[in-house]
């Protein structure tokens, strides 16, 4: 058994806590949102902010900004050799601001950005990316598999960040290239279920072109992700290029077509509003 104490108990860090109290663990959950804290006790964990001889933290945050914002007052309530592993998907430059935290307090971070949505965090199967010291992967793999049926070392820190931040932009890059190939083919007359059919059978099949445009065209927009935080996630990796003088023109052009969407819907769940956007105009 493990003292571990988790922040942040939303979509993914609230089955995140059951599949660790299941493991046999002893879990402390906090969240900003005190009306989750039932949901919290009825599985057994307890409720409250970190205690100093927590072993390990876990933080499965909304965004960067929660996350720059969280990190001092938690951090400071900690003993030094306490692992500290990030669920957030964060981005790259925040990361070596976190780094440097962590040594100030003692604290062996790990960044583990997740992927895989609510349905597999309920599942125990999501994906993990890991960067970081690959001792400190060791030593808490066997707490992660609770929860994760994959978990890949991408490297030193920042790696994780940026891993799952690139794995996210190839999708909503899908999002809006099938959106304009489903528009294209309706504007010509064909049938779009007969297309995806026919896509899945050549060169350019997908796991998005399998699985996602059956839900597509029933009118999902696959309420599990915020427009807000995409248009995060997009416009950090499009610093990143700029920081790295990458060319990015595709990444820009995404980032710019989601950003339309969110100035249109507001920040509501949505993965395919960008689509819905494309259709409106």
């Amino acid at each position: 058994m493990v003292e571990i104490a988790l922040v942040g108990a939303g979509r993914i860090g609230l089955p995140v806590a059951r599949h660790l109290v299941a493991a046999g663990h002893s879990v402390r959950v906090h969240d900003v949102r005190a009306e989750v804290e039932h949901l919290v006790t009825g599985f057994g964990a307890t409720w409250g902010e970190p205690l100093p001889g927590t072993a390990v933290l876990v933080t499965v945050l909304p965004g960067s900004p929660e996350l720059r914002s969280a990190i001092p007052g938690l951090l400071e309530r900690l003993h030094p050799g306490t692992i500290w592993l990030d669920l957030t998907s964060a981005s790259p430059a925040l990361g070596a601001e976190l780094v440097a935290a962590a040594r100030r307090y003692g604290i062996d971070y790990l960044e583990t950005p997740v992927g895989g949505g609510p349905d597999a965090a309920e599942a125990g199967e999501l994906t993990l990316y890991a960067g970081g010291e690959s001792a400190t992967l060791d030593r808490v793999e066997p707490i992660l598999r609770t929860f994760a049926r994959q978990v890949h070392y991408t490297g030193p820190h920042g790696s994780g960040y940026l891993t799952k931040l690139l794995v996210n932009l190839l999708w909503f890059n899908q999002v809006v290239a099938v959106g304009e190939v489903l528009m294209l083919a309706r504007s010509g007359g064909l049938d779009p279920e007969r297309l995806r059919e026919l896509l899945l059978n050549g060169p350019a099949a997908s796991a998005f072109i399998e699985d996602v445009v059956p839900r597509l065209l029933t009118g999902d927009q696959l309420a599990t992700f915020g427009l807000d935080r995409i248009v995060e996630e997009l416009e950090s990796l499009e610093d990143f290029a700029g920081q790295h003088e990458v060319p990015a023109a595709m990444t820009s052009l995404v980032t710019s077509i989601h950003r339309d969407a969110l100035a249109h819907f507001g920040p509501v769940d949505g993965e395919l509003l960008a689509i819905a956007h494309l259709e409106q105009a």
